[in-house]
């Protein structure tokens, strides 16, 4: 469940990001962990989760995300911690000037986007029936 803080924050992103609206829609905030995915345009180009707001990250737009001293989103499970290298944290300088903010959710985007394109499509040769009764 997203703490209120969470929710305090996709509220704050929202506005922020209004003024892309014309252009890519409005931004979507759907539950996701214990936090939020954010969309625009239907892709996904963030994160928030305990507070903290993560952009999507590739080789095109992780310098800027190393240069401004940012690090990947981690957790730990029981046995070790994991790093998830497609998510970035937000720089805090980046959040508060909303017109580097929509520069870097664009480029998140676009990261997002390429990594869509590298996918495989999903086949769409009908799956076999199951058997209910089995």
């Amino acid at each position: 469940m997203a703490s209120p803080l969470a929710k305090e924050l996709v509220a704050v992103l929202e506005a922020k990001l209004a003024p892309l609206g014309p252009t890519l829609g409005p931004m979507r905030a759907k539950p996701m962990f214990s936090g939020y995915g954010l969309y625009l345009d239907g892709i996904i180009f963030g994160l928030v989760l305990r507070e903290t707001f993560y952009l999507k990250v590739d080789d095109e737009n992780r310098p800027d995300f190393v240069k401004a001293g940012s690090v990947p989103f981690r957790y730990a499970t029981r046995q070790k911690e994991v790093t998830v290298d497609s998510y970035w944290i937000c720089p805090e300088k980046v959040f508060k000037d909303a017109a580097k903010l929509r520069a870097w959710v664009e480029k998140s985007l676009a990261a997002s986007r390429r990594a869509n394109a590298r996918k495989k499509p999903r086949s769409t040769k009908p799956r076999p029936r199951r058997n209910p009764l089995l």
